[in-house]
C-alpha cells in the first residue's frame, strides 16, 4: 500500500460512514460475491472521483467467497479463495471489544484506500477478528463471506454494525451520517441508540432513555431485496444469546418486529432517508413495508471501471471528460459509426480469445454473441433461453449467433447448482448448431470482458424479483444494447428499438409468455438487424450509450445520495 495513505489524512473532515457486508474493491481482493458488493465498490470509486467525504466499513473476509471450477458434467466445484490483507492494506492501530456469546471478542482491522485518477480518496476499514487474543472460534468470525450457519451470520452482522461504529469512534473519525447498504449492518442503529441515550438523571419516571430522533437523523438505508424471505431475520432467543448486552428487549421488539428481529425493519424504523435501487423496486418495497416512505435512487455503475479500453479510447477522442462527467455521453451520436463499430469488434475479439483460453471453445469473431452472466439462482432464469431448444436451433439456422454464459451459484443454493448443470446439458444438446461457452469463476475482470465483448446483453429475471440489475448498465457503457424482461432498472432504461428491446409486457403476470417473446424478438427483430442493417445496429448502440450510459451511472447516483440523503 502506498506510504502516502495515512489514516490521519482522513480524520479532520466530517464524513459519511458507508457500511456494506461486501465491497468489490478490486478484482483480486475477494471481498465481494455479486452485484451488491460490486455496486458498493462503484459507490466508493465514484465518491473518490467526486471527493465526497466518506469512509467505508466492511469485513475483511480473509477466506474470500470461493473460486469456481466446472467439471465435465457441468457441476460447480468450490475452492477456497483466501487473500492476505497485509499485501493490500495497512493494519489499523486500534482494536475494540464486543461481548458475543458471553466472551470478549476483539475487533481489529485494516485500512485500504480507494483512489481516483482525479486525486480523490476514500478510506475503507476492513474489520478483522483474527487476532491472537481471541478464542479460536471467534478468530474466524470475519473469515467467510456469507458463510456458516445462522449463529455465525449474526456474529458477523454484530461485528459489522456495532463493531464498525466502535471502530470509527476509536480511530477518531468525525461523522455526519451513517449509510447502511442493505440491512446486514443494522445493528449499528442499536449501538447509536446506546451511545446517544439520555442520562438517567435527566429522565422522568417511565421515560425512554433512547434518543430515536437523533439516531434517525443520522441514518440512511438502502434496501436491495424485493422479496420478504431475502431479508435477514433472527430469533430473539438467538439475539439475546449472542448479543446479550443490546438495548432492552421491549424497545428492540418495537423497532425490529414483535416475533423475530428483522434487520430490514430495524433499519427502516431508525433511518430518516430510505431508498430502493430503482423506481419499480421502490414501489415494490412500499408494498412490502406499508407506512414507510421509500424513495427511489436508481443504481448506476462506475464509468471508467466498466468501459473496455477499446471503447474508452474512442470516447476520450470524441467525448472528452466522459469519465468524470458520464452525462457527456449523451453526445455519443457525434462518434463516427465506423470507429464505434471497430472498437466494439476489438472488444468482441478479446472475448473470443478469452473464451478459447478458458474453455477451448472456438467462437467466430464475426458472429454476434449473446451474453448472459450473473449470480446463478432460480429467479434469474438463466434457462429461459433454452425453453424450446428446437426453436432456438431453427432461429440459429436462419440467423447464426453464439452464446457466452458465466455465473456462480451460492455453495448452499442447490437449485442454483442444478441450474448450472442444466445449462451445460443444453449446451451439449445444441452442440454443432449454436456455439456456446460457460466461463468459470465469474469475477469483475471476466464481467468487463463479457459486457464489452457481447453484442446483446440478455437478462431474464422473474418479475418482480429483480431489484435493479446493473450488468445491463455496464453493457450500455460499451454500446451493447440489452434484451431484457421489464423489471428493475430496465423499466426506466428501455426505449424499444432505441436502447435495446423488451421481453414480454410490463406486467408482473406476464412471466409465462416470456420465452415466446424472447424467441420472437431474436428471430424477427434483433438478429435480422445485426445481420442485415449495420447502420441500424450502430444506431441502437449509440442509443444505449447516449440515453442509458449517460444516465445510469454512479456519478448521477452519488449526486442524488449527497443532495437528498447526506446533506438533507
Amino acid at each position: 500500500m502506498p506510504t502516502t495513505d495515512r489514516l490521519d489524512d482522513f480524520l479532520p473532515q466530517p464524513r459519511v460512514a458507508y457500511f456494506s457486508m461486501e465491497i468489490g474493491l478490486a478484482n483480486d481482493i475477494p471481498t465481494y460475491s455479486g452485484g451488491l458488493g460490486v455496486l458498493a465498490g462503484d459507490t466508493l470509486r465514484t465518491a473518490a472521483d467526486m471527493s465526497l467525504p466518506m469512509v467505508a466499513v466492511t469485513l475483511v473476509s480473509r477466506a474470500g467467497h470461493f473460486r469456481q471450477e466446472i467439471d465435465a458434467q457441468g457441476r460447480q466445484i468450490e475452492h477456497a479463495d483466501p487473500w492476505d490483507p497485509s499485501q493490500h492494506a495497512a493494519r489499523l492501530n486500534a482494536a475494540v471489544a464486543l461481548n458475543l456469546e458471553g466472551r470478549q471478542v476483539w475487533v481489529g482491522g485494516w485500512l485500504y484506500v480507494v483512489r481516483s485518477r482525479h486525486n480523490g480518496a476514500v478510506p475503507v476499514l476492513l474489520l478483522d477478528t483474527d487476532m491472537p487474543v481471541n478464542h479460536a472460534e471467534d478468530r474466524e468470525i470475519t473469515h467467510y463471506l456469507y458463510g456458516g450457519d445462522e449463529t455465525y451470520r449474526i456474529k458477523q452482522e454484530v461485528v459489522l454494525g456495532a463493531g464498525g461504529v466502535a471502530m470509527l469512534q476509536a480511530l477518531g473519525f468525525k461523522l455526519m451520517g451513517y449509510h447502511m447498504n442493505e440491512g446486514h449492518s443494522a445493528f449499528l442503529t442499536l449501538a447509536l441508540l446506546r451511545r446517544f441515550a439520555y442520562p438517567a438523571e435527566d429522565l422522568r419516571p417511565g421515560e425512554s432513555p433512547y434518543n430515536l430522533p437523533r439516531v434517525r437523523d443520522l441514518c440512511t438505508f438502502t434496501t436491495h431485496t424485493p422479496v420478504e424471505a431475502g431479508h435477514d431475520q433472527f430469533s430473539y432467543e438467538l439475539v439475546q444469546r449472542v448479543y446479550g448486552d443490546l438495548l432492552d428487549l421491549a424497545t428492540v421488539r418495537q423497532l425490529a418486529g414483535a416475533d423475530r428481529l428483522n434487520m430490514t425493519r430495524l433499519a427502516l424504523n431508525l433511518s430518516e432517508y430510505v431508498n430502493g435501487v430503482a423506481k419499480r423496486h421502490a414501489e415494490t418495497s412500499r408494498r412490502m413495508f406499508p407506512g414507510y416512505a421509500v424513495h427511489a435512487v436508481t443504481n448506476g455503475v462506475h464509468s471508467s471501471t466498466w468501459t473496455s479500453r477499446h471503447l474508452g479510447a474512442v470516447y476520450d477522442q470524441h467525448v472528452p471528460g466522459w469519465c468524470h462527467e458520464p452525462e457527456l455521453l449523451s453526445r455519443a451520436d457525434r462518434i463516427p459509426d465506423d470507429l464505434l463499430w471497430a472498437a466494439h469488434a476489438e472488444a468482441r475479439r478479446d472475448l473470443v480469445e478469452r473464451v478459447a483460453r478458458l474453455t477451448g471453445v472456438a467462437l467466430d469473431p464475426e458472429r454476434p454473441i449473446l451474453g448472459l452472466a450473473r449470480r446463478v439462482t432460480a429467479y434469474k432464469r438463466h434457462n429461459l433461453l433454452f425453453t424450446d431448444p428446437a426453436r432456438l436451433r431453427a432461429i440459429a439456422e436462419r440467423h447464426p449467433f453464439q452464446v457466452v454464459m458465466a455465473g456462480k451459484a451460492h455453495p448452499r443454493d442447490q437449485g442454483g447448482k442444478r441450474l448450472i448443470e442444466e445449462l451445460h446439458a443444453h449446451m451439449r444438446e445444441l452442440h454443432g448448431s449454436i456455439p456456446m461457452a460457460y466461463l468459470p469463476d465469474y469475477d469483475m475482470d471476466l464481467a468487463l470482458a463479457l459486457v464489452s465483448g457481447s453484442d446483446v446483453w440478455l437478462n431474464t429475471p422473474l418479475r418482480p424479483l429483480e431489484a435493479s440489475g446493473t450488468s445491463g448498465m455496464k453493457a450500455a457503457f460499451n454500446g451493447v444494447p440489452q434484451l431484457s424482461v421489464l423489471d428493475g432498472w430496465w423499466v426506466e432504461g428501455c426505449i424499444e428499438g432505441v436502447t435495446g428491446w423488451a421481453i414480454g409486457a410490463d406486467d408482473a403476470n406476464a412471466n409465462g409468455g416470456d420465452a415466446a417473446s424472447l424467441y420472437d424478438k431474436l428471430e424477427r427483430v434483433v438478429l435480422p438487424l445485426w445481420h442485415g442493417d449495420r447502420a441500424g445496429w450502430v444506431a441502437v448502440m449509440k442509443g444505449a450509450l447516449s440515453k442509458n450510459a449517460a444516465y445510469f451511472n454512479s456519478h448521477r447516483m452519488m449526486r442524488r445520495y449527497a443532495t437528498e440523503a447526506y446533506l438533507r
